[in-house]
């Protein structure tokens, strides 16, 4: 019976406000169930910082099989005494998590006690496993919080972390991300994949992507396109001056020889160099993936035409850093394609690789790749382009053609207008997407020049036929590629074609007939570059733990080492004794480095060039490198050997040079081989210098003492030869790359940026204030005919709709061009007059309902103090009287309030709010619940008074219990007790 009472003095939910029959306003919250699977859910990096071969095995395990070997979940909820305690394995998790956040000790000490956790605590080994647990969680809580902070800041940051790929097009670009379920390609602010690679410079702000596009008819002159085509290269670049005649923008040349782009920005000409233009449209691409991932992006990978010289490859960089990105690779666009191709496939080969064709057309050129797939890797075998074939060349034939028809027919010369051209070539674009679909195409362009209305058709024979000097250049880049991978057509499996220029069936049907086999399109055409850097980019970040895939890249290019012939050879006859040696061939794997020795007595120089630029259009040399000053001291020429790496970017670059000296040295006998192992491990670098010039002093004596013999065979030690020592010597050297900028003025970029993004920024916000007072004036003004009509009187009412028909005309004339503040400062004197109306409806519609709540515990207590359940006997009449007192008081209050309210109109100030109401019925419900909810007295069952006897018996004479035993009181007395 008492075990039915208890049960019903276990509160459970029933309605709203109520624990049967027991009120409770607000109604009660219950705990959580007890999460058992803490590490579930728990983000994993892919190895422990510092972590050993053996630690990492735990930590698969615990990724696998999201629990903690060894840690049964449901043994601990049944409560066995066999296991430790409670608080060890609460220590044991503490630990863990704190050592996972602080990458330090606690982590394994953690993953130790949860593991001993299964060891009966009463054995001998379950002792010794207790002892140990103890002993080192107290080393791992000292150690590891004296070391918390510095594995903290040790650990990678998670800014750093971020995992992001970019194709910078040269007329869309996009952003793919790493997430947990795979490559994400993310929309930008418009909700579209693609980007428009276009910077607008108008008289307060930049307009960039979406918005410089939507900028761009309006302001032709100011919009910068085409940002990939001018950077790293020299003005008077034959293929740049081709592209200038086409851009509406002004490009000039710098003093340095390279473009300069000018536009009118804040009211001014300015002049930006193409890689300041890069910069920005990169930290707009970098502000759409911080949208997507909600968190910072400085990590990432980035795309580059294969054809990118060394020049351009840095002023990606100098790009990057602008933006305020860290590119951990500037991977080809073809090897980006082939890796999201090939990282996917599970029927990979082995041993015999599958040869890939990947052609890449896009907006501006056209790039070939050939490579071999195995099981886990692929292998660049070859690279092609032609930086001058892709979608626009066929863009600008139609232009060309119908500027032509429309000179002829309508009398208008299209090229002489900036934006009537811009018009037309859009128009030409969206024909050549209809060609290749269907077999002829219209023109229609309205007002496009004097007012003419302008109209043309074409089929897509006659687009062909205009399009032969093109077409007839896409099979030298297959040629080619093929020739350099060593491959004839039929060693070809696949080929896939990607690209937004990929469209045109001309281009297929070229493919076709070339390799004897029809193109595939597996992937998309416009994402595929994307995806391919976002992988590379997960693959070098700890952050996530990909597939198994290698990625053998290859050089496109053969760079060479050249340098003038010492000064005995010149003298023998070599005036111009200039040598040169190849340190890179084409096909080069990447990354890579090479040594280079040299003799030379004092300073020298050497040239980082291209061995051949016919297919590049660029110059020869990249940089020169001044090695020196040095000295060798033996007054000869000395052996200097200089290293030279191809970074991962492709970039090459003198890394170090290293003055090598060889010096007889000795080396003195010991009689103590204890002594000779001291002594070479506590001295220092000049002491091991000493010891070898003894040594080669010895070495050339060449006589060895008998009494040495003896000592030898005690200490097992022999007396060493005279030897040679190479002495190393860093040498300075300083480096000088033709066209790039210094890192002077790449930091003033880098505050250009930042001073441009704030105007930015302000004008955005600016905007914004400006909108949401235009958004309040129409709102309200709706509102005040509406559902606020009877909480505002009329003569009020009036003069709020003149005030905001005032402020709407003030918007479109005189407050047109305003700062933020005076829109912020309009907005807050609106809201001075429609707050309080709005605050009189809001306090109308939320009345009745606390009202209803409060009377609801009223009641509920009411009853519960008057009610005669058995449950509420052990309270005290003169508490359940405090509890009805209460309810009374609070009853009352409420109906004051009321009728003071119903007394008034409803434009009226409220004579009471909702929230004196909700603090009314928080403070009733704290009084009465811990009267009402009390629980009964627990009775203890009296014994028996015969076995109480036999227990102050037993009690007299047996001795006090020894500590830490338990006395057995539930044990029945035996006979011989009694």
């Amino acid at each position: 019976m008492s075990k039915e009472k208890d049960k019903e003095r276990v509160a459970s939910p029933t309605s709203y406000g109520t624990f049967q029959g027991v009120p409770t306003y607000p109604p009660p919250l219950h705990p959580r169930p007890p999460q058992h699977h803490l590490v579930s859910g728990f983000p994993q990096p892919s190895q422990p910082p510092g972590a050993t071969h053996h630690d990492l095995s735990v930590h698969q395990y615990i990724q696998e099989h999201q629990t903690v070997p060894g840690y049964d979940v449901a043994e601990r909820r049944h409560g066995r005494q066999e296991r430790l305690p409670c608080c060890g394995i609460g220590i044991g998790w503490f630990l863990f998590i704190t050592g996972f956040l602080l990458g330090s000790v606690p982590w394994y000490i953690g993953v130790f006690i949860l593991v001993c956790a299964k060891i009966n605590p009463r054995e001998k080994p379950g002792y010794i496993a207790c002892a140990i647990a103890a002993v080192l969680a107290t080393i791992a809580i000292v150690f590891g919080f004296m070391g918390g902070r510095e594995g903290f800041e040790s650990r990678p940051k998670l800014d750093r972390m971020s995992v992001v790929g970019f194709d910078f097009g040269n007329d869309n670009c996009l952003v793919a991300v790493a997430r947990q379920r795979g490559i994400d390609v993310v929309l930008n602010d418009e909700s579209n994949r693609e980007t428009p690679a276009i910077v607008c410079f108008g008289e307060k702000q930049r307009f960039i992507g979406t918005a410089g596009a939507a900028s761009t008819m309006m302001n032709p002159k100011n919009s910068i396109s085409q940002i990939k085509r001018l950077v790293g290269r020299q003005f008077s670049d034959p293929e740049l001056q081709r592209d200038i005649k086409s851009l509406p923008f002004s490009v000039t040349e710098g003093p340095d020889g390279y473009p300069l782009i000018h536009a009118s920005y804040l009211g001014e000409k300015r002049a930006f160099t193409p890689t300041q233009v890069m910069g920005m449209m990169l930290s707009n691409l970098k502000g759409i993936a911080e949208k997507n991932l909600n968190a910072a992006v400085v990590d990432c990978c980035i795309g580059i035409p294969v054809y990118f010289t060394d020049l351009q490859r840095r002023a990606v960089l100098d790009a990057a850093t602008i933006a305020g990105l860290h590119p951990l690779h500037l991977i080809h666009e073809t090897t980006a394609t082939a890796l999201a191709y090939g990282i996917y496939k599970t029927d990979l080969p082995e041993s015999e690789p599958l040869n890939v064709a990947f052609i890449d057309i896009g907006h501006a050129s056209m790039q070939v790749c050939i490579a071999g797939f195995k099981k886990g890797q692929l292998k660049v075998l070859s690279h092609s382009f032609d930086r001058s074939l892709g979608g626009r060349d066929f863009d600008e034939v139609l232009f060309n053609h119908f500027a032509t028809k429309f000179k002829d027919e309508y009398k208008i010369d299209v090229t002489q207008n900036a934006k009537a051209s811009l018009r037309l070539r859009a128009a030409c674009e969206k024909l050549k997407k209809v060609l290749s679909a269907n077999p002829v195409a219209p023109l229609n362009i309205e007002c496009l020049m004097d007012e003419k209305d302008v109209r043309g058709v074409i089929k897509r024979e006659e687009f062909e036929e205009i399009s032969v000097p093109i077409l007839e250049r896409v099979k030298r880049p297959l040629e080619k590629a093929l020739a350099d991978a060593g491959l004839s057509v039929e060693d070809v499996h696949m080929v896939e074609v990607v690209g937004s220029g990929s469209r045109v069936p001309a281009i297929i049907k070229i493919l076709t007939e070339f390799f004897g086999k029809e193109p595939r399109r597996t992937m998309n055409a416009s994402e595929c570059v994307s995806r391919g850097c976002a992988l590379q980019c997960a693959i070098l970040s700890p952050t996530f733990k990909v597939r198994e895939f290698q990625v053998h890249e290859s050089f496109p290019f053969s760079v060479s080492l050249a340098w003038k012939g010492a000064a005995a050879d010149t003298q023998n006859g070599g005036a111009e004794n200039q040598q040169s040696t190849v340190v890179f061939p084409k096909g080069n794997p990447i990354p890579s480095v090479k040594a280079l020795t040299f003799y030379r007595s004092g300073t020298f120089s050497v040239d980082v060039q291209y061995s051949d630029v016919t297919d590049l259009q660029a110059p020869a040399k990249i940089s020169t490198y001044t090695i020196g000053p040095f000295q060798s001291s033996k007054g000869e020429r000395a052996k200097v050997k200089v290293k030279v790496r191809l970074t991962l970017h492709g970039i090459v670059s003198v890394e170090s040079a290293t003055l090598l000296e060889e010096e007889e040295v000795d080396v003195p006998v010991t009689t103590e081989q204890m002594d000779t192992d001291k002594a070479s491990g506590e001295t220092d670098v000049n002491m091991q210098d000493a010891k070898e010039t003894s040594d080669a002093a010895g070495a050339e004596n060449g006589v060895t003492e008998p009494a040495d013999k003896p000592v030898q065979m005690e200490t097992d030690s022999k007396a060493e030869a005279p030897k040679k020592k190479v002495k190393k010597t860093n040498v300075p050297l300083s480096e000088l790359v033709y066209g790039a900028l210094q890192s002077v003025d790449v930091q003033k970029a880098v505050e250009k940026e930042y001073e441009m993004a704030l105007q930015d920024r302000v004008m955005e916000e600016t905007k914004d204030k400006k909108n949401a007072v235009e958004s309040y004036v129409y709102d309200m003004r709706n509102k005040l005919s509406d559902k606020l009509h009877e909480y505002i009187t009329e003569s009020e009412r009036e003069a709020f709709l003149a005030k905001l028909q005032e402020v709407e005309d003030w918007l479109y004339e005189d407050g047109e061009d305003e700062t933020k503040g005076v829109y912020v400062a309009k907005l807050e004197e609106l809201k001075k007059v429609g707050d309080p109306v709005e605050m009189r409806y809001k306090e109308s519609q939320e009345r009745g309902t606390v009202i209803g709540q409060l009377g609801h515990c009223v009641n509920s207590y009411r009853e519960a103090a008057v009610s005669n359940e058995s449950k509420f006997d052990h309270i005290e009449l003169e508490e359940k009287q405090k509890v009805l007192n209460e309810c009374v008081e609070a009853e009352a209050w409420m109906r004051e309030k009321q009728q003071q309210q119903e007394a008034l109109p409803k434009y009226a100030t409220p004579a009471f709010l909702s929230a004196d109401v909700t603090r009314k019925a928080e403070a009733l419900d704290k009084f009465c619940r811990p009267i009402m909810t009390k629980p009964k007295p627990v009775v203890k069952p009296e014994a028996p008074p015969a076995k109480a006897a036999a227990d102050e018996e037993k009690s007299e004479p047996q001795p006090e219990a020894a500590s830490g035993e338990e006395p057995m009181e539930t044990e029945k007395p035996t006979e011989d007790s009694a």
